[in-house]
């Protein structure tokens, strides 16, 4: 009913359904905020999950029985993260 009363400012997405649920207070539609919440957490770190293991297959299975956790760990996320690791300008340090 309450969508239906603000024809001119329906929410469109997930995200600006939230913010429209959270408008009205904590307490008022707590188990959809939750959902919406859910929603939009899951489909991130799902994402992020399933790049790392695509990235971890790219690095050669010899080089992670001889290196350690940590090491293998932190090539895996320069793997991920090349783009921003690109912008890093190292010459200057």
């Amino acid at each position: 009913m309450l969508v239906q009363t603000r024809k001119n400012d329906v929410p469109q997405t997930a995200l600006e359904l939230l913010k429209f649920v959270v408008s009205y207070g904590d307490d008022v539609f707590p188990n959809l905020r939750v959902a919406l919440q859910i929603l939009l957490t899951i489909s991130v770190s799902v994402a992020s999950c399933e790049r790392s293991f695509s990235k971890l297959k790219f690095i050669l299975p010899y080089l992670r029985t001889s290196m350690s956790e940590s090491r293998l760990n932190n090539l895996a996320l320069l793997s991920i993260e090349k783009q921003t690791s690109n912008r890093i300008d190292l010459t200057n340090h």
